[in-house]
């Protein structure tokens, strides 16, 4: 363990065309590529049958944290959050309890978003 007070972070992604399903994670030790895989691996086939997360890689991060030492870098370590914004005095805190509040559908409305991405070829519709 390393005592100069060094994090390194270390990155999970579940599927190339997922939203959000990345999770971060950090510890005080560097591991190479292959030393981490080795983690990841072991962790994966003892989540994969059953996990309570939303998703495999909070699954595997979760298992991480217990067995390995690593911190998930996620909401629970935020203390401050601004809204950036080009105008001018549009600039602010946000508060943090209001970024973890339930939200109704009705109130996620205006939050959502889709990323689709067409080769022109590709389309079903809209093409006569």
């Amino acid at each position: 363990m390393r005592d100069d007070g060094a994090l390194y972070f270390y990155e999970l992604h579940e599927g190339d065309d997922e939203l959000f399903t990345d999770v971060l994670l950090s510890h005080d030790s560097e591991f190479d590529e292959e030393e981490f895989l080795g983690m990841v691996l072991e962790a994966r086939s003892a989540v994969l049958e059953r996990f309570e997360e939303d998703t495999l890689s909070e699954a595997i991060a979760a298992e991480l944290a217990r067995h390995h030492g690593f911190l998930v870098v996620d909401d629970r370590q935020l203390r401050v959050a601004v809204n950036v914004s080009a105008e001018e005095g549009e600039t602010a805190v946000v508060a943090v309890d209001e970024l973890h509040a339930p939200r109704t559908p009705d109130e996620d409305e205006g939050f959502r978003s889709l990323l689709v991405d067409l080769e022109p070829e590709d389309r079903r519709w809209g093409d006569a």
